[in-house]
């Protein structure tokens, strides 16, 4: 898998879908450093691997070099239990994974038992950013900051000192430490233009598209089949999008779509 990277050193491109969302955007994932992706092999026997280090081999196809990956298991989806959300070191966005069925991940190590808990430093910014428009700043090449408006969607879990955030300019799901980057002034709340209107009051319904199959176009036309895995409870309209036929996990807001 390869990976353009956005290092606090950015460079991104982008690419028209056919669903509306977050943004009207897609693009190719970052990462913060050079890194090259991974992917795994077996598993035991029938235990969680929620929590748990992995490393494994990636093998594209048969013309491919083959790249070592190490991350963190984060979630296994509910609607796809073959399926697994990562988190790749050295890698912002977040990867889906049938890491025990797909053939290009080889080699897979697991490494026992959890990860050690991350401490949230200030638990009080950690719960004002949910569900909070942000402006996030990333450094360019040429040592400027580049602005990046975008959503913060939950705490990851298994990392609860990491922070699920996307992009309008790229509707994919990100992963980064946004109290520290908050404290380190890269990263400014915004006023909420719902006035967390959309947060659910107890007991009221809410219908849920998520195991829904949805169609999407791509850039040439085509189109590509994917599946709603999880619905982010900040903002209920939002969803979570994992496509047939990428490992990338994409994030839209389904009004209107």
């Amino acid at each position: 898998m390869e990976c353009v990277y956005r290092s606090r050193v950015n460079q991104h491109r982008s690419r028209d879908t056919g669903v509306r969302g977050v943004s009207g955007s897609r693009s190719i994932m970052k990462k913060k450093s050079s890194h090259k992706h991974k992917h795994m092999h077996h598993s035991s026997l029938g235990e969680s691997i929620v929590g748990c280090r992995i490393q494994h081999n990636w093998k594209e196809d048969v013309y491919s070099a083959v790249s070592r990956w190490t991350g963190t298991v984060l979630v296994q989806v509910s609607v796809n239990s073959s399926l697994y959300l990562i988190k790749y070191d050295g890698v912002d966005c977040v990867y889906g994974l049938e890491i025990f069925r797909d053939r290009r991940v080889q080699n897979l190590e697991i490494f026992p038992g959890e990860i050690a808990s991350f401490r949230v430093s200030d638990t009080r910014l950690a719960d004002q950013l949910l569900g909070r428009p942000v402006v996030h700043l990333f450094e360019t090449d040429e040592g400027s900051k580049d602005e990046w408006r975008g959503l913060v969607l939950s705490r990851a879990p298994s990392m609860p000192a990491w922070f699920f955030i996307t992009y309008e300019k790229d509707p994919m799901l990100y992963m980064y430490q946004l109290t520290q980057d908050y404290k380190d002034g890269d990263l400014r709340i915004l006023p909420d233009p719902d006035d967390r209107a959309e947060l659910r009051e107890p007991g009221e319904a809410c219908d849920s598209l998520v195991g829904k199959q949805v169609e999407c176009e791509n850039q040439d036309g085509t189109q590509r089949m994917g599946t709603i895995i999880q619905q982010v409870q900040t903002k209920p309209s939002i969803y979570f999008i994992k496509s047939d036929d990428d490992y990338h996990i994409y994030v839209y807001d389904m009004v209107g779509s």
